[in-house]
Parts: structure tokens; sequence; C-alpha cells
């Protein structure tokens, strides 16, 4: 995300700011094959924003790991509807330079078709792929990342601590990619499953204060596993730019409105696990591996089974879970004014379905799954 100050932490007055970063497929419209395109695209969504006024100019579209991505963003915002409008308005300025480049955005979390992805050029990337080899092939899948504000970095380890729980309900939520290489996975969320095979990805044990959170930084870059601590790929963590915590479990989501929601619900827990953390309340020791097998659950299934509670860690209606979720973060929601936005989108979603019900449904028999794509493309750019 863009500041244009420095960040200092949230000093606790009003609502927390908040932030979303989505990564987008560059797609050929009528094949839907990926289009390693990210070099042009960038190129000419510099031009456009450099005839703006500071005040219009939008998150810069970003490349990523593969030249067949990109990267967009909103600004911290205050308000859901402020955070739609820059959504919006990101995914209609990378539309437009992808159109000039030849090609279209696609929100979809991995590629339907088969391709041969383009490891982007930069030195980072070159380093990742020659310490990590075959493991980075896998790794075009496209996330969302929701930034939200904090007071203290000790706050945020807090909020870490006790958010756990609730990770895989957002997961199965944005769930958005069901298809790889041509063929269905039998997965809703086929990228958490790809994401999960890096070593230092997933979900984080408990810390309990911020030295225990740097330390288990610092043994992770000690190993040189890690080629620097952006690599640090947990469903959660403190930024390394800025004074956030940032949630990175999600799929990016087709509609705008769905990823509006997993921002609004991922504010709402950081600040109800805030007010929890200075209460002094204690976090839910739940084992890391319970957590793996909750994300399992939402992974495989998204929204069409049986989700682990996080009060119980028994099977439980994905409905039922949802609600749960919806009465944790309540006061949150009220507070800032979200709670009819997010009782409409989870309502929305549990009756029209995640983004791999969509795309299942946008099959419809197609060899090749172009139609999948353009689906996608469609729901990706606002009318």
């Amino acid at each position: 995300m863009r500041h244009d100050q420095p960040w200092t932490y949230h000093r606790g007055e009003g609502l927390r700011t908040f932030g979303v970063e989505e990564e987008l497929l560059l797609v050929d419209p009528e094949t839907g094959v990926p289009q390693p395109l990210s070099g042009p695209v960038t190129e000419i969504a510099g031009w456009h924003a450099d005839v703006l006024r500071p005040a219009d100019r939008l998150e810069p579209v970003k490349p990523e790991l593969f030249c067949e991505m990109l990267e967009i963003g909103t600004r911290p915002c205050v308000t859901s509807a402020e955070l739609d409008e820059q959504l919006r308005q990101a995914r209609i300025a990378a539309a437009a330079a992808a159109k000039e480049a030849g090609a279209a955005v696609a929100a979809l979390a991995t590629a339907p078709v088969r391709f041969d992805p383009r490891l982007n050029p930069a030195e980072r990337y070159r380093r990742i792929e020659d310490r990590f080899a075959r493991l980075v092939d896998d790794k075009l899948t496209c996330a969302c990342h929701v930034h939200v504000h904090l007071t203290s970095a000790e706050e945020g380890v807090g909020v870490l601590d006790r958010i756990r729980p609730w990770l895989a309900p957002l997961l199965a939520l944005s769930a958005n990619s069901p298809y790889w290489q041509g063929r269905d996975t039998g997965y809703a969320s086929w990228r958490h499953q790809l994401w999960s095979r890096w070593p230092m990805a997933g979900p984080s044990e408990l810390y309990g204060d911020v030295e225990a959170y740097e330390e288990t930084t610092r043994a992770m870059l000690a190993s040189e596993v890690l080629v620097d601590d952006h690599m640090v790929y947990f469903d959660a963590r403190l930024s390394r730019s800025y004074p956030t915590v940032e949630v990175r479990v999600g799929d990016v989501c087709q509609h705008v409105e769905d990823g509006v929601l997993l921002a609004v619900l991922v504010r709402a827990l950081v600040e109800t696990e805030a007010r929890s953390w200075r209460a002094g309340l204690e976090a839910d020791p739940v084992p890391t591996a319970v957590l793996r097998l909750a994300a399992w659950r939402a992974s495989r299934h998204g929204l069409g089974a049986e989700l682990l509670h996080p009060l119980t860690w028994q099977p439980a209606a994905a409905a039922e879970v949802l609600e749960a979720l919806l009465d944790h973060v309540g006061p949150a929601l009220d507070a800032a004014g979200d709670r009819d936005l997010a009782e409409r989108g989870v309502a929305q979603l549990l009756a029209r379905g995640t983004g791999a019900d969509l795309q299942r449904a946008a099959h419809d028999g197609d060899p090749d799954l172009a139609a999948v794509v353009a689906d996608a493309v469609r729901r990706t750019v606002p009318a």
C-alpha cells in the first residue's frame, strides 16, 4: 500500500485504518492462457498514473514473482465504502493498462488452464528460484492480503496470538481456486495447498510477546532457508514495512464486494482481539496441528461442507461457523458501521457460493476451461 507520509502506530482514536493488496492474473481474453506481460502493463499503468493529481493517484500497479501476475492495492481507508471505491478503481486501472498491452485481468487464485509460467527476472526472484528450485514452479497463485493498523507491536503480537482460530473460516469464504493446470483439483482453494508447501507458510505458533515473535523471525533467517524477512509467509504476520498486522490467508476474490467483506471481517477480528489482549484474556492454546486441519477443511470444501468450529474444534456447518464469526466480532462491526454489510455479504456467499463455486458453474463442460477464465474476467472488473 502507498502512504503519502510515513506511518506511525495508530493512537487508538477512532476507527483503525485498513487496506487491501490483491494479486491478479494477466490472461489472454480469448484462450484464458496467462500472459507474461507484467512488465509492459506496469509501465503503461505508470504512464497513466503520472497524469493524475497526487490526491487522485491509486496505489501503483506492481509486478510479482511471475510475469503473468500483477499486484494492486488500496491506500489506508477508514470506511468500508472508501475501501470498496478504491479497490474498484484499482481493478479498473489495472484492466485498462492490461487491455492496452493486449491482455485482460482475472481475479483467480490459480490459473485454470495449462501453461508454463515465466519467472520475473528481478534478482530477488532469481535468488528464490535458486534456493527453492522446483518448488517455485507451482507458486503462481493469487492472494488477498489485508492490512489493519496497530497501536503498537505488542498489540500486534497479542492480535496474532488471538486471531489464529478464526483464519480458516476466512479462507473458506474466499476460496477461489478449484482448477490447476487444466483439471479440477477437488479443492475449493488449491492455492492454499500450493502455498502450504513453502516451509515458512501456514498457521503460526503462539508467541506471547514481541521478543518471542522477533526471536522466531531471527531463527528463521538464521536457518538460511529464507532469502529475506519478507519470506515469513505465515497466514498472519506483522508487516515489515508498515505498522500493521497483515492477514494473508485468503484467496483473491472474483467480486469486489467479496474482497471488501473479507477486509471488513479482518478489521473487526483485529479490533476484537486487540480488545481481548488489552483486557488480559488468554489466547486459545489450540495446537498448530489442529489449525492446519481446520485450514485443510476450509481449503478442501470452501463453504460447501462442514468446517471446524473455532469454539469447539468439532465439525459444524459452514453457516454455523460464519454465524459464530459474526457474533464474535459483532461489537467491532457495530463500532465501524459494518454490521449490515458483513451480514449481507455472508448471506450472499452462502446463497451464491464462493469463487470456487462460480468457476465450477462457469465450466459447463468446456474442456479447455477458457470459459471459466472469461467468466472471471467479467466478474473482476465492475461494470
